[in-house]
């Protein structure tokens, strides 16, 4: 298996195919299977999945092996494996009924989830109403955080495609680092536990955020590598997965460019078996306003697009006559991996200025006299008058020097308990940075090019500096929005476990709240996905 899901070429030069071949009606699937395995491994070809019902298969071909399988009568056609990423990633326990209205987001009331199933606001379940309860969402995407308290509850098994194995965690065994926490973010926004909050910033709710189906089981389906990147056969392979395990619902907060008959297929395939598959509609809006990713391109498939918490329409939301729906996209508060995130604060007495930890940065509250150390390029740049008891350093970022882990390692060296870098572009605001190498580190923060040119007049004044870590954070991208129809899907469907997937299509399209045009229009889709009212037009 490939253990980075997003590689190109082998290094015995073979590349990533989808072979279709032509149906015999006289001979079983699996027969005609085994046969086209054959087919394949004649010509030196290395097979990775075989689909039967779609009558394909997934393999690793050099470019004489493609060649000369395309000579073969057997074969219908020859298809890239179009490239995924992501668009912006234990058993069963005991659900939680309690916890706080708090932790209900801005977008979870935008599209009614808590008039669902918590209508008097107490911050308890309603008895008998649905939650998602009894229904399976598979989420194919960058997999889970297993540590995270919002989705333990929640998660009923999984899978990961990349490296072939049961633990379907958002974490690369061969280079043994976690990702970037997209899958776990999704899932969340979908299914998280009412009352079952990890670590947060100063003054958010305690127990977190709820998922607009808190009663719902996930499965995981990992096929985006760390970086978010994955290929289309283990998108196909997912599917069939994921049916098999019973899911009703497939949430793909992926996208690519490129589209093939194969996977058109293959979601068609699983529409017919009873899955509903919903997909972000992508996040190349400003290069491709008019045109729909794929999966969310395919007739079978739902498209979502995203919009503000006003309603409005966002550039990166790619929009055409395919999108179905629209729900909130920008920056969305979800679970995120254990700690990734992070908060910050900076005090100079009575003033307080804007800050960002750096991703790495490490925990801590430090008190101390501010020094300038400059660029920090070398083991003496804060001076020799530098406190022998420990102090703040002050650091200008310039991007043409050194490394920020550098500069960090120089400060640290010469006693600084924390540092704040300077950002050097004034209209970049406090920026997003990285040290980029393993810590330990202390906490390291960032300002911007005016609040660091403040805090440089006040050298030799004491400065508190402040990184705290916390488990969740706001991401954008129709990734987000697609999490929220698949959740709302799923709280119809627990209502009405006899409804089809096209059915359930439809109650959501004819209760959307419409945004654009009356009707239906390439920017907005039917409209803003709305729960209660969905729940509404059950018969």
């Amino acid at each position: 298996m490939n253990p980075t899901g997003g590689e190109q070429v082998r290094r015995d030069g073979r590349e990533p195919v989808l072979v279709r071949f032509r149906p015999v009606a006289a001979v079983s699937a699996l027969a005609a299977t085994r046969a086209h395995e054959a087919e394949v491994e004649r010509v030196g070809g290395h097979v990775r999945y075989t689909w039967p019902r779609l009558h394909a298969l997934a393999a690793w071909l050099r470019p004489e092996e493609r060649q000369a399988l395309a000579r073969s009568p057997d074969v219908l056609a020859l298809e890239p494996d179009g490239r995924v990423r992501a668009s912006g990633v234990t058993p069963l326990g005991e659900a939680v009924l309690a916890g706080s209205p708090g932790e209900y987001t801005e977008g979870l009331r935008m599209i009614q989830a808590p008039q669902v199933w918590d209508a008097d606001e107490d911050g308890t379940l309603d008895s008998g109403a649905p939650t998602g309860e009894g229904l399976k969402v598979c989420v194919i995407d960058s997999g889970w955080d297993d540590r995270h308290p919002e989705l333990q509850a929640a998660y009923a098994g999984g899978w990961d495609f990349l490296e072939d194995d049961s633990d379907a965690r958002d974490y690369s065994t061969a280079l043994h680092a976690w990702g970037g926490g997209h899958g776990t973010h999704v899932a969340a926004i979908l299914a998280a536990r009412l009352g079952s909050g990890g670590g947060v910033r100063s003054g958010y709710e305690p127990g977190g955020v709820v998922g607009v189906a808190p009663g719902a089981s996930l499965l995981i389906a990992r096929v985006l590598d760390i970086h978010g990147q994955g290929r289309m056969s283990d998108v196909i392979e997912a599917l069939q997965w994921c049916r098999g395990q019973g899911a009703r619902i497939a949430s793909l907060s992926l996208a690519s460019p490129t589209p093939g008959e194969l996977v058109r297929k293959a979601f068609e395939d699983a529409l017919s078996a009873g899955m509903l598959s919903v997909a972000a509609s992508g996040n190349a809006g400003m290069a491709h306003p008019s045109s729909i990713a794929y999966p969310a391109a395919y007739p079978s498939v739902l498209a979502v697009g995203a919009v503000d918490l006003l309603g409005q329409h966002l550039m990166f939301s790619q929009s055409g006559p395919e999108l179905g729906l629209v729900a909130p996209g920008m920056d969305v508060l979800s679970a995120t991996l254990l700690g990734a995130a992070s908060c910050s604060s900076v005090e100079a007495g009575e003033r307080r200025f804007a800050s960002q930890a750096l991703e790495s940065s490490g925990p801590g509250d430090s008190t101390g006299p501010l020094v300038d150390c400059g660029l920090g390029e070398s083991a003496t740049s804060c001076g020799q008058s530098a406190p022998t008891g420990g102090f703040i350093a002050l650091v200008a970022r310039d991007g043409n020097s050194l490394a920020l882990s550098r500069k960090v390692s120089h400060v640290v060296a010469q006693g600084a308990r924390a540092v704040i870098i300077r950002n050097d572009v004034p209209e970049d605001g406090e920026g997003t940075f990285s040290l980029t190498e393993p810590g330990p580190w202390p906490p390291v923060v960032s300002v911007s090019y005016d609040s660091g040119m403040e805090l440089g007049v006040l050298a030799g004044t004491s400065v508190r500096v402040s990184a705290t870590r916390v488990d969740y954070a706001r991401m954008t991208g129709t990734s987000m929005a697609t999490a929220y129809v698949s959740g709302v899907a799923a709280l119809v469907w627990s209502a009405r476990p006899s409804l089809t997937p096209m059915q359930v299509h439809e109650l959501l399209r004819r209760s959307a709240s419409e945004l654009g045009a009356q009707g239906h229009d390439d920017t907005f889709g039917w409209g803003l996905v709305q729960a209660r009212a969905a729940l509404e037009l059950l018969p």
